[in-house]
């Protein structure tokens, strides 16, 4: 009779799923995220491409941009790509909604419960607004709380210190750097590893990330010209 039992924590509950592409994630600080088409790709070349966004493209594999044909032909092989699951950001501010960025789920691997959030791309407008962090945790929070994922992974270069305080900020949790993990451009990269788990994302109290990023976003942490009164970090670890 043989005694064989693997190790680790049994792992229950429903399956993990892929992401649905007539499901559009709505927000409270007027943004609005759905999945990406051809139809959007004209008016994100206005916010994403040409010279004066190129510095957006340092630690992407692709890009810059400085043409419609050649932003088109990348965005559409997102779009047809099994590793990315990309989403159009759209700006509900004003009647007329329009795309202001990019940002993906990739790594999708349902069998394990893991999914990344990258590809990130935020156009001006975008960048370092509450709408900003808003699109992040309402992937976050489809991942685990719609589709059943147990993990939610962050990846950036090494040297990308804007994306690496990012991680930190939203609640992601540093699992190393993997060394020469890629060439990219030409370039050798080092991924720094980040990762948000299910029991971290639902945990009450001091350090619930979900908890910390509902009670950043929520209107009353802003005044009224919009400046936040208090932090993520500090909304996350009073324990909201």
């Amino acid at each position: 009779m043989s005694n064989f039992e693997p190790k680790g924590d049994i792992v229950s509950g429903p399956p993990a799923l892929l992401p649905d592409p007539t499901k559009s994630l709505i927000g409270q600080h007027s943004i609005t995220l759905v999945p990406l088409t051809e139809a959007h790709i004209p008016d994100l070349y206005t916010s994403l491409g040409g010279p004066q966004n190129d510095h957006l493209y340092t630690y992407l594999p692709a890009g810059p941009f400085h043409d419609l044909s050649s932003f088109t032909t990348h965005f559409t092989s997102l779009i047809t790509s099994p590793i990315f699951f990309p989403y159009t950001i759209l700006s509900t501010s004003t009647s007329l909604p329009s795309p202001v960025g990019v940002i993906t789920y990739m790594n999708i691997t349902p069998l394990h419960r893991t999914i990344e959030i990258g590809h990130v791309l935020f156009g001006s407008s975008l960048q370092r607004t509450p709408a900003a962090t808003e699109a992040n945790y309402l992937l976050m929070r489809h991942a685990f709380e719609d589709m059943h994922y147990l993990r939610v992974e962050w990846k950036a270069n090494s040297f990308n210190e804007p994306s690496l305080r990012a991680a930190v900020r939203l609640g992601f949790v540093s699992e190393g750097v993997f060394r020469k993990h890629l060439v990219v451009k030409g370039r050798r990269r080092d991924t720094a590893w980040f990762s948000c788990l299910d029991e971290e994302w639902v945990r009450e109290g001091r350090g619930g990330v979900k908890r910390g990023l509902e009670g950043w976003l929520d209107s009353g942490n802003f005044d009224e010209e919009g400046r936040q009164r208090r932090k993520l970090e500090e909304v996350r670890e009073e324990g909201v």
